[in-house]
This record gives structure tokens, C-alpha cells and sequence, in this order.
């Protein structure tokens, strides 16, 4: 193994340079297992832990280090998916997946490996829309990663056997049963850029405190959902139908009235993003059939939006960070 390079000798250690580049395969992958872009983080922090704690010889004997600290994050994530159905039992309120802002990143995934069930391959733009992780959050853990890791990031069954620790057969029928449930949430496609008028309208509806236009822009049968976590206010159980949603939305803007409503790429999407003084407070995603937006998710929870605050201070370099907790 390459001897690290001592401080200042202007060396890069190319073992290194290969471990790290992993980095953002593993975010990209421990996000849509887990829904969470924290949870994520850990992860991958954790399993570069493992990869660090491991002595030279042990690193050295490892044929292909990519494919190992996939398998140890697979499998963390995998551990973490059990516990965190026990979580959100007492989580306050709807649990929704934490939106992602517009960054073409997240949607990179890995190239090459199996080409199998061409029919049955979701994008990986498709895989961090709100819709699809939704869905995802219905599955089994061991479906979950036998799905991600072959029908998405193109994994083989006998590599996702070895990760989610069953056999090649049994992996191919977890993924053959999320497969149908992703089917059978589907809606009919509609094209992006009716998507995102639909969504512009919506917006503007909204900011004009139009109910007539909003109830016409909503299914009969759509669904909103919010997430603020027990942190912030939201609503605790789904609104249902197009004329309670409208009426929630004109009601919440009448008593914000200095709210701010824009447009904005989320989990690469049309959404909406709500600023008080220029804070995000909401993230909204969107699921569109036809000419209508069938569901809302709002994340509220502080604690989802960080990146989107990350975004608002870049956007505003002299924006106050925020003050450490005591």
C-alpha cells in the first residue's frame, strides 16, 4: 500500500485519492435507502470509520476497496432501516423524506454492471423524486436494498446476496416485490414542462389567495401532507380532497402575510419553497397526473431543511449563521 504522504511534501496518496472518491457513490446511495440526507451522512462517516480503523495490511488485502465500503454502508444502512421503523412510531406528526435542493449530484450514480430487467429500470433522476421515496418507505428493509442496489445503482443479485446476507434467488424476488409496488403507485406520466406549469400555477394561485383556482389546479381526491417533526407547527394527520387543501393553503397564507413563495427544483422536480425573511421554513414536493397535483408533501421539520439553508446563506453571503446551541 502507498506510504501516506507526510504533511506539506505535496504528494497525494493515490489509495487515498480512490477511498474518497467513493464518497459521493455512497452518499447518493445511502440517501435513497434511507431517505435522509443526515442519516446518510452518518453512514457513510461511519463506514470510512471502519475502512480507517482496519491496519494497512488488512486495507491492502481488500481487492476492491469501492465494493467493500459499498457492502459495509449497504449494510449499515440496511441495520438502520429496522431501527428507524421503531423511531417513527413516536415521531410527532407524518414522517416525510428530507427534500433535496437542485444539485445534479445527487442524481450520478454508478456507471456500468448488470444490464438486467432493461423494462423494469427506474432512472436515478427518477429514484429521488418525493413520489418514488415514498413509495420506498412502504417496503421491507431487505426490499429496499435489494431494489436500490440492483435496479438502480445496477448491482447483480449475487452482489446485493452478499450485502443483504441472502441468496441470489430470494434477493431477486425482494426486488421483483418492490418492483410492483413502485408499479402500482405510478401514475400516467405527465410530461416535465406540463408539470411544472401545473406547479407554477399552483404558486400563483396560492400567492393570490385564489381557491377557486387552487381547488381547480387539485385532484378531487388529492392529498396533502406536512412533516414539522413535533419541532414546528403542521398539521398532524393528512388533508384530504381538493376544496380542504385549497382552503388550508389560503388560510395559511392570509395569516403569513409576509410569506414568500418560490419556485424551486425539488428531489429533482418542480416544488415550492416558503421564506419568512428570507428563512426557509417549508419545502414543498409534488405529484402530478394529468392535469392535476394528486399529492403535496411539505417538510417543515428545521432539521430537514438544512441544506436548504445552506443554499439561502450562499445565496446571501452576509447572512447570520446560526447560533450554537447552549
Amino acid at each position: 500500500m502507498t506510504t501516506p504522504p507526510g504533511p506539506g511534501d505535496g504528494r497525494l496518496d493515490p489509495t487515498l485519492s480512490a477511498i474518497m472518491s467513493e464518497r459521493r457513490q455512497l452518499i447518493n446511495l445511502a440517501y435513497r435507502l434511507l431517505g435522509s440526507l443526515a442519516d446518510a451522512e452518518d453512514v457513510v462517516q461511519e463506514t470510512y470509520a471502519r475502512w480507517y480503523a482496519r491496519s494497512p495490511q488488512q486495507q491492502e488485502d481488500i481487492e476492491s476497496p469501492g465494493a467493500w465500503l459499498t457492502k459495509v454502508a449497504s449494510r449499515l444502512c440496511l441495520d438502520l432501516l429496522g431501527s428507524a421503523r421503531a423511531r417513527r412510531e413516536s415521531y410527532v406528526g407524518e414522517w416525510i423524506p428530507e427534500p433535496l435542493p437542485d444539485r445534479t449530484e445527487w442524481i450520478n450514480g454508478r456507471s456500468g454492471g448488470t444490464t438486467a430487467d432493461p423494462a423494469d429500470r427506474v432512472t436515478l433522476d427518477e429514484s429521488i423524486n418525493m413520489a418514488f421515496l415514498v413509495v420506498l418507505e412502504s417496503m421491507t428493509p431487505a426490499e429496499r436494498v435489494a431494489f436500490i442496489l440492483h435496479d438502480v445503482f445496477r448491482y447483480s443479485f449475487a452482489e446485493v446476496a452478499e450485502i443483504v446476507g441472502r441468496t441470489p434467488a430470494a434477493c431477486r424476488q425482494l426486488a421483483s416485490s418492490a418492483r410492483r409496488r413502485i408499479r402500482a403507485s405510478r401514475a400516467p406520466a405527465t410530461p416535465a414542462v406540463q408539470r411544472a406549469e401545473i406547479v407554477r400555477e399552483f404558486k400563483e394561485a396560492w400567492a393570490a389567495k385564489d381557491i377557486e383556482a387552487l381547488i381547480g389546479l387539485l385532484d378531487p381526491d388529492a392529498t396533502a401532507i406536512a412533516d414539522g417533526g413535533g419541532l414546528v407547527s403542521a398539521v398532524l394527520r393528512p388533508l384530504e380532497g381538493s376544496e380542504q387543501i385549497a382552503r388550508y393553503l389560503v388560510d395559511l397564507a392570509g395569516r403569513a402575510l409576509d410569506l414568500t413563495i418560490l419556485e424551486r427544483t425539488v428531489n429533482g422536480q418542480p416544488g415550492v419553497v416558503l421564506q419568512l425573511a428570507d428563512v426557509t421554513v417549508a419545502v414543498m414536493a409534488f405529484d402530478v397526473a394529468g392535469d392535476r397535483i394528486t399529492h403535496i408533501w411539505a417538510v417543515r421539520n428545521p432539521d430537514k431543511l438544512r441544506p436548504w439553508t445552506t443554499l439561502t446563506r450562499a445565496a446571501h453571503p452576509g447572512w447570520p449563521k446560526p447560533k450554537p446551541s447552549s
